[in-house]
């Protein structure tokens, strides 16, 4: 899917990859909770973390507001896993009926981390797979 980016997203891609020597592919601002969604490419997690979560720290000081990562992934299985994290996922299915539905097999101990404080972890996974991969919901299993 093409994902079509405002003026706003990307000045804060650019900032986000001056910071971080790390390329991005998608970024989302959520004013709700008050926070950057940023999707990173695939196999430059580590260099967007930075030793000890330096890069994301100086980049929210810089950004004034809380920064989420996510690695992008070639399938919608991949990705929907890599949004719930650090929720340990097993599996992900997708469900293609009247909707596209993505059900991940979570571990019992990180639905919370999955969902996350007022559902924002989750609704952030279902917001983005939806802008790549047109999967209309995430079912925790």
């Amino acid at each position: 899917m093409t994902v079509t980016l405002s003026d706003e997203a990307r000045r804060l891609i650019a900032a986000f990859e001056d910071e971080t020597d790390a390329s991005a592919v998608d970024c989302v601002v959520d004013d709700e909770q008050d926070r950057v969604i940023f999707v990173v490419a695939a196999g430059e997690m580590g260099s967007a973390i930075g030793p000890g979560g330096s890069r994301v720290e100086e980049l929210e000081e810089k950004l004034g507001r809380d920064v989420m990562l996510v690695e992008d992934a070639p399938t919608p299985e991949g990705f929907v896993a890599n949004a719930l994290s650090p929720a340990a996922v097993y599996n992900v299915t997708i469900s293609e009926n009247d909707t596209t539905v993505a059900y991940a097999e979570v571990a019992h101990e990180d639905k919370g981390v999955a969902i996350g404080t007022g559902g924002k972890n989750i609704e952030a996974a279902k917001q983005l797979a939806k802008r790549h991969f047109d999967v209309d919901d995430i079912q925790l299993t």
